[in-house]
């Protein structure tokens, strides 16, 4: 039963390596690589899934099963939405670490398909599991690259990276807001001296400054579903029976890179009195 299963989604999902020698350990390897991929761009755009089960991990590489998820605004890497988390395991820091946890026990449901010696199968099964960490990082790396426009490799990249988002926590800089800023060019309060320090390394890159920010404008989203905005339409629908306020949301939301003139109050921060909405449910 377990062959015909990973048979029929290696069919559906990988079926170029449905003849391969190793199509088993071929098939682990590529659903490593999807979710090493994936949890890399939720991190570049602060998408907290809120409930990472292994059921709710999909071995076509695709985010299912979201309920209490929500999309950070101040940075904070401990940003937990889902009511039932107390202990934070879901929490934005730590989603790379428990996407490698839930391929892990996939990992051991395909030991039977790796080998005939238990021993082998476990082997490789370990070995393929290695190779998340550096793919994450890899992929995250390279995304993180792009938000800041950087188009070359430099040693220097992930210190550069990480020395923004420790200033960004330190003002509880709103995560969508202050890298589309930078893509605008604008300097946020705040980050006068990390901003000459990343001009330096543009520098470096040797791009006109118009193209950088064009660059960057195309993966720094303007505007997210922010949970105030999804609670007012979802109050509107269920109180009066009025579905524009949805319709305008998800007609904003829809062209994440672009804001529509008379669309700025989508891309604010939620105002104080809505912080109760940094709670979110199965089924929201």
């Amino acid at each position: 039963m377990l062959r015909a299963l990973a048979d029929h989604a290696i069919l559906r999902h990988d079926a170029a390596l449905a003849e391969a020698p190793d199509k088993y350990g071929a098939f682990l390897a590529a659903v490593i690589a999807r979710q090493a991929a994936l949890v890399a761009r939720w991190q570049c755009v602060g998408f907290v899934h809120g409930v990472l089960n292994t059921d709710n991990t999909a071995v076509s590489g695709e985010t299912i099963d979201y309920g209490p998820c929500a999309f950070m605004e101040a940075y904070n890497p401990d940003t937990v939405f889902s009511s039932i988390d107390h202990h934070g395991r879901y929490r934005y820091a730590h989603q790379p670490a428990i996407i490698q946890w839930n391929l892990a026990r996939f990992a051991e449901a395909m030991v039977p398909l790796l080998s005939d010696d238990e021993t082998v199968a476990v082997a490789r099964a370990n070995e393929a599991l290695e190779r998340f960490a550096p793919l994450y990082r890899a992929a995250w790396l390279a995304g993180m690259r792009a938000k800041i426009g950087l188009v070359r490799e430099d040693p220097d990249d992930l210190a550069l990276v990480q020395e923004l988002l420790s200033a960004m926590q330190e003002r509880r800089a709103d995560f969508t807001n202050a890298f589309r800023a930078l893509s605008s060019g604008a300097v946020p309060e705040g980050l006068e001296a990390w901003v000459a320090r990343w001009h330096a390394r543009l520098d470096r890159d040797g791009r006109m400054r118009e193209e950088v920010f064009a660059a960057m404008r195309a993966v720094n989203p303007a505007v997210i579903p922010r949970n105030h905005r999804v609670e007012e339409a979802l109050a509107a629908a269920e109180e009066r029976d009025d579905l524009a306020p949805f319709r305008e949301l998800l007609a904003v939301v829809s062209q994440p890179f672009e804001l529509a003139t008379g669309h700025a109050a989508y891309a604010e921060p939620a105002p104080n009195e809505f912080s109760e909405f940094y709670r979110t449910f199965c089924g929201t």
